[in-house]
This record gives structure tokens, sequence and C-alpha cells, in this order.
């Protein structure tokens, strides 16, 4: 029997696991892209979780040292109300990044599954894909700040708001790769053996779509993180109480001319994330493309 093939229980031939497969990911681990994104975007996680602990409260106020350049009232200065930037900054951390993973395990979930629907149940594909055309109709700003109009401003209906938009591109993209794996010989054998459909579906088309999604979850992060911080930047995201950096350069507009680092800061911190996410996105992306892996060996 060759490696990495298992009989199936209808006696059906079903790729398995290999050390193939296991080496791809060390391959993707020297990529120069996934290694240094990857670090990045540790440290900035790190630097998220524990950062806040070693600063003052990014919600205390002193207008004594209001507007003070960096340097001199901190590390990144103070904003117009006496708050230190720093410390807004790194707790701006934290939304940012729940916000991106959250929206992109939620879209993935939620897309998998639709995608794996429409792709193999012939007669549910025109109902499932009609509606992800209507929902990839709406843009998905205007979508966001609809939602948050109607139920209010919480960190809950920012990730609901954000998800709802990237859930059809998410199905899109499995439904295109079980089409194609369904035509596949070995999905044949099964089904001619008498293979129940969920079997098929888990055994055999899932696997396939793990790469794919694998690299749509670090495009929809990145994605995420941007939106969360428009609608903060429109006064449609985060409530002004719990610091994001959308919200941060919102309320440091006003003083850009006099005080550039009150948007500067969160802006950059906001730019190194997504594009680290977006580099390993890429990386991924290259190591897991069948037609470069080859390349690779």
């Amino acid at each position: 029997m060759a490696e990495g093939v298992a009989p199936d229980v209808a006696g059906a031939a079903a790729p398995l696991p290999s050390a193939r497969d296991v080496a791809v990911w060390r391959i993707a681990l020297r990529n120069r892209g996934v290694l240094w994104g990857g670090v990045v975007l540790a440290l900035i996680a790190l630097v998220a979780v524990i950062g806040p602990w070693f600063v003052v409260d990014p919600t205390n106020l002193n207008p004594m040292t209001r507007l003070r350049p960096p340097g001199e009232a901190g590390l990144m200065g103070t904003d117009q109300l006496g708050r230190d930037v720093f410390s807004r900054v790194l707790s701006g951390a934290r939304v940012s990044l729940v916000v991106g993973l959250a929206v992109a395990v939620i879209a993935i979930a939620i897309g998998l599954v639709l995608g794996l629907v429409a792709g193999y149940v012939r007669w549910t594909d025109a109902i499932i894909m009609r509606v992800m055309d209507g929902l990839m109709s709406i843009p998905a700003i205007l979508l966001a700040i609809a939602m948050i109009s109607l139920s209010g401003a919480t960190l809950g209906t920012v990730v609901a708001a954000i998800v709802i938009p990237e859930i059809p591109r998410v199905t899109r993209l499995v439904r295109s790769v079980v089409l194609t794996v369904r035509e596949e010989a070995y999905v044949e054998a099964a089904i001619a053996a008498g293979t129940r459909v969920h079997m098929i579906m888990v055994r055999h088309v899932l696997p396939n779509t793990i790469a794919p999604l694998i690299v749509q979850a670090t495009y929809i992060c990145g994605s995420a993180m941007l939106t969360e911080a428009i609608l903060g930047f429109l006064g449609a995201g985060i409530p002004p109480e719990i610091p994001s950096w959308g919200n941060i350069m919102s309320e440091g507009r006003t003083f850009f001319q006099l005080t550039p680092w009150i948007i500067f800061f969160p802006g950059l911190a906001l730019a190194v994330t997504v594009l680290a996410v977006n580099i390993v996105g890429d990386g991924l992306r290259d190591t897991l493309d069948p037609r470069i892996a080859r390349t690779m060996r």
C-alpha cells in the first residue's frame, strides 16, 4: 500500500496525513514571511497581554499634563484629557487582536459549514449562494454601522457586524474547493461504494479545505482589524471608554496639527500589526499552494 493512503471502510482509497504534510509546515516556518511576520505578531500579542499590567490606567484623567509631547509626560505623550497615550495604545492592541481573531474564527467556522453544504448537496447550492450574493451586495461598513446603530456599540456587536460580510467570501472559497474535490476518483469511488455523505465530507472533502482556509483566515483577521479601526474612527465602533486604535485616532484628530503623536502611534501600531498578518498570509499562501509547493521540493 502506498505511503499516506489508507483504505476507506467502503473500499475507496482516502489520503491521510503523511510525513510530507508535516514537512509543509516545516517549509512554512522556513519561509521568511511566515517567520518574521509570526515573530512580530507574537511580540504584539505578548505586549498586549502583559503590557497593561505595567503601565498606568488608560482611563486616568490628568488635565494638568494634557497634550504633553512624548518623553515629557510618557513614552508616547498624553492626549487632550491628560491620559497616557502609551497605555491606551497597549489597551487598544487587546481590542484589535480580540476582534481580529474572533472574526476570523467565527467567519471560517460558519463559512466552512455553509460552503461544504452548498458545494456537496446540490439542491442547497442555489439557495445558499443567492443569500451569500445578497450579503456581498451590501457594503460592509454600511452594514456594520446599521447593526451598531440598532443594537448599540459593544464588542460583541462590532464582532458580529464585521463577521457577517466575511461569511460569503469564506463560503464561496469552500464551495469552489468542494466542487473540485467531489469530481475526484476517490470521492466517486466512495459514493459508488455506498459511503455515507457525512463520512465522505469529513474524510475526503474537509481535509482539502484546510490549507486555503488557513490563508483566508489571516486576511480576514487583518481586514477585521482595519474595519474595527474605521468604525472606531467614525464613532460607530467600540465605546469611547474602551480604548481602541480607532477611537484613539478619532479623539486625537481635532488636535492633529498641534499633537500629531496622538494619531501617529496608534496608526503605526495598526499598520505594523496588519502588515505582519498579511505577510504571514502571503508566506502561508506561497507554501501551501500546490503549484508553488512543487517547486520547493
